[in-house]
């Protein structure tokens, strides 16, 4: 081989070997730090607020347009007098992080349900070691919440005991995912 040819196989195997390293950067960096969050993830997913934020009243809460099908669900669209709520929005509409990362915090539940995991793509995003990229999922089973384990490695466990499948979640009862605690109130 000619020095020309050694050369420049020196060069490419060291432009290989940066973009490894860099590829390696970027992955710890993702995982050590926040994710972040799409233009589209900004208008469609439901944003979760903090219970000590304070209450808007319910007829500036009404008339908030609503970015996204998940959004709507949140929004009250029925008159003051009004008394035809579902049974299950009296049952549960909110998911309180108990224990965990987020502990505090107040999610509305939509109708559509809502997924639990480390993806950002998740409803409810939990930044811890033993969740999954989509590790549960809250769905509306008529007029009660089921909570989903959706093969998760480290599962999905309901008053301490693991979910296989689907259980029923009551309001009250403790909803664990990894080292975070959940509970639906009303």
């Amino acid at each position: 081989m000619s020095e020309l040819t050694l050369f420049l196989l020196r060069v490419g195997f060291l432009v290989l070997l940066w973009v490894f390293i860099f590829i390696v950067v970027y992955s710890l960096r993702s995982d050590l730090f926040a994710s972040r969050i799409t233009r589209l993830q900004q208008q469609g997913s439901p944003s979760p607020t903090p219970s000590a934020a304070p209450a808007t009243p319910p007829s500036s809460r009404a008339a908030a347009p609503a970015a996204s099908p998940d959004a709507a669900t949140t929004v009250t669209t029925m008159g003051r007098g009004s008394r035809t709520a579902p049974a299950a929005a009296r049952a549960a509409s909110r998911l309180v992080v108990t224990g965990g990362p987020r502990a505090g915090l107040e999610v509305d539940l939509p109708s559509t349900g809502l997924t639990i995991g480390r993806s950002s793509s998740a409803g409810l995003q939990v930044k811890d070691d033993y969740t999954s990229s989509n590790h549960a999922r809250l769905v509306l089973d008529g007029d009660a919440w089921r909570i989903e384990d959706l093969g998760s490695t480290n599962g999905t466990f309901v008053a301490g005991r693991r979910v296989t499948g689907s259980s029923p979640a009551s309001p009250g009862v403790e909803l664990r995912i990894g080292t975070t605690t959940f509970e639906l109130r009303r």
